[in-house]
């Protein structure tokens, strides 16, 4: 007669999965009690201003001006080209919403322009 494998089943697993499973949904309804859990970061809303300030941070991290945490160590060279392009495509936003803007998107979008051709044209020389 061959060995026949016995295959035993505790008979408290399914009290045990049950609960598991209270506890779990235990721990559900509290942090919805407490309010929606932490996950990723909201978007702001998107407007004029937060398109400026996204094609400012580029030109402001191509000229050297900003760096990321990885960068803040390092000795890095200004890019110029591709400051020179986002500069560009704000003034480009300038020309084409002009009479378009209110007076504080008008503002922003004047004084950046104005702070990065400055910086651009420092560090050209």
């Amino acid at each position: 007669m061959a060995d026949e494998k016995k295959i035993i089943i505790d008979e408290d697993w399914k009290s045990q999965a049950q609960k598991e499973k209270e506890q779990l949904k235990a721990q559900e309804e509290a942090s919805k009690k407490n309010g929606p859990e932490k996950g990723p970061m909201e978007m702001p809303p998107a407007d004029f201003l937060g398109l400026v300030s996204i094609l400012a941070s580029q030109a402001f991290y191509a000229l050297g001006v900003i760096r990321s945490a990885a960068d803040k160590d390092k000795e890095i060279e200004p890019d110029l080209p591709m400051a020179r392009y986002h500069i560009d495509l704000l003034a480009m936003l300038e020309e084409k919403c002009k009479g378009n803007l209110t007076r504080e998107e008008q503002a922003v979008l004047t004084e950046t322009l104005s702070q990065l051709r400055m910086v651009f044209v420092k560090l050209s020389m």
